[in-house]
């Protein structure tokens, strides 16, 4: 076999590993899914303190909101500390000043902290915020999530009757999924992680993320697992891992959510996936000789970890497989023949979606529809995440390049003319020079007569393209808008 087959083969392989895997949590999913528990009902008067932190920085769009839906959690009042952890350098700090103390004078112990400076970002906000708190469990809501009044009377009382339990998951779900078919599309794909993958993780023993937002932690695990770190850009996924592998017990409970808003811009929603891929790479690269290590953890929850930790790597093998393409034709170099490996793997992550949405919506088709565009925004940020994994490869922490959020809720909002808007991301460059590799490698596929090649081709032509005109397009929208 010549090297370029073999190369290929050996990305292919690769790519279809965590095609295999999205299978396999499809098929835990339906296996466990009915395993939903349930809490014995806590009296209110045995409720324990909790503490509620809000970090933020530059929210001023919504801080009045998520200050609004914290004040309205139903509990004990002389039992819940509300903290505001604010780093903003715009006004945000004042509309939060002046909202908290519109319900401290009602009663309510809600306080807006301030650090000397932003070390750390997130990580370093919140572990500030804990050395000024008190009680025994820590409820984290990121600025643009609104959760319900009864989410702690949801969620704490399995903390009491569990003494290993560390860690409450619930599901986000989305303000504003039906803004536009960006947004529709971003659903589809949380809905996939949190619907199936998060219960599939959690009901089979495997270990699983706190994702950021929407739980509760058992303040004594955050301590003795180490504590918030800013060494990674994925401070929840590296504490997360290191309270699993410490012994303690998480729990995700997909019948509790927290809506939240999705980015309606598209550099906005690169720079998010930037951010998570590169922390979930340094902590890949942190916890792999601990999670191998672990004589905690059977083999095969070691193999689903390390595919967990390691899944951004198929943005890479995916540019890496275009790349290839071209000189495999140019030389007239054959693909190894792996049957249907590739097609087969490649049923997991739409697999996925399709369990979800028939899960959440009784009019599941319907929302079938964002699909097409999905796999398009999937497979066209591909540069932009590689370029994350690399970052992620090469370097500890980083700037914390917050998600601009806009109060975007339904149909309604806009963010064209805010001031918290993105310019067009230079990654676009890459896009564009990715979608035009493609189209010259599908010509020559044509006058050679490697016609089987043509499709995989024309689906990353069509992804790249695809990316690169919806910012493009809403690059020219924000010049005609003054912020």
């Amino acid at each position: 076999m010549r090297p370029l087959a073999v190369v290929y083969a050996v990305i292919a392989c690769w790519l279809a590993a965590y095609g295999f895997n999205a299978v396999l949590l499809a098929v835990l999913y339906l296996r466990h899914e009915d395993e939903v528990p349930s809490p014995s009902l806590a009296d209110r008067e045995t409720l324990p303190p909790v503490i509620v932190q809000v970090p933020t920085y530059n929210e001023r769009q919504v801080i009045g909101r998520a200050i609004d839906a914290v004040a309205a959690l139903d509990y004990p009042r002389d039992r819940l500390q509300i903290q505001i952890l604010d780093d903003s350098t715009d006004e945000t700090t004042r509309l939060a000043r002046e909202r908290a103390a519109y319900y401290r004078s009602r009663g309510l112990d809600i306080q807006v902290l301030r650090r000397p400076d932003r070390r750390g970002f997130k990580a370093g906000a919140l572990s500030w915020g804990l050395d000024r708190a008190r009680g025994d469990y820590v409820a984290i809501f990121d600025a643009d999530f609104r959760p319900h009044p009864d989410f702690l009377l949801r969620t704490v009382p399995y903390f009491l009757e569990r003494p290993d339990l560390g860690l409450v998951q619930a599901r986000w779900s989305h303000l504003n999924a039906e803004y536009s078919p960006l947004t529709r599309a971003q659903a589809m794909a949380f809905d996939g992680h949190f619907v199936v993958e998060q219960t599939a993780r959690d009901r089979s023993g495997l270990l699983m993320n706190f994702n950021g937002t929407a739980g509760v932690w058992r303040r004594a695990c955050i301590e003795e697992s180490g504590g918030w770190t800013a060494e990674t850009l994925s401070e929840d996924l590296d504490l997360s891992y290191r309270a699993q592998l410490a012994g303690w017990e998480t729990l995700y409970l997909p019948t509790v959510d927290a809506p939240a808003e999705l980015p309606p811009q598209l550099a906005a929603f690169k720079r998010q996936q930037a951010r998570w891929t590169q922390g979930s790479i340094q902590t890949l690269r942190k916890l792999l000789g601990p999670i191998v290590r672990s004589p905690r953890l059977s083999i095969f929850q070691k193999g689903m970890a390390l595919l967990h930790l390691s899944g951004y790597m198929a943005y890479v093998l995916m540019i890496l497989m275009l790349l290839v393409s071209l000189p495999m034709i140019l030389f007239d170099v054959a693909p190894p023949a792996l049957g249907n490996l590739g097609l087969l793997a490649g049923l997991g992550p739409p697999l996925i979606y399709l369990i979800s949405q028939q899960r959440l919506h009784a009019n599941w088709a319907r929302h079938l529809s964002a699909l097409p565009l999905l796999i398009l925004v999937g497979i066209g940020v591909a540069w932009n995440n590689a370029a994350a994994c690399w970052r992620g490869l090469t370097c500890w922490g980083g700037t914390f390049a917050r998600t601009p959020k806009f109060r975007v809720e339904g149909k309604a909002g806009h963010w064209l003319d805010s001031d918290y808007r993105l310019d067009v991301d230079p990654t676009v460059v890459g896009e564009g020079a990715l979608a035009a590799y493609a189209l010259v490698a599908i010509a020559i596929a044509h006058q050679t007569g490697r016609y089987g090649m043509i499709p995989f081709l024309v689906l990353y032509a069509a992804a790249f393209g695809t990316v690169a005109v919806i910012e493009l397009s809403q690059g020219l929208s924000l010049r005609r808008v003054a912020p």
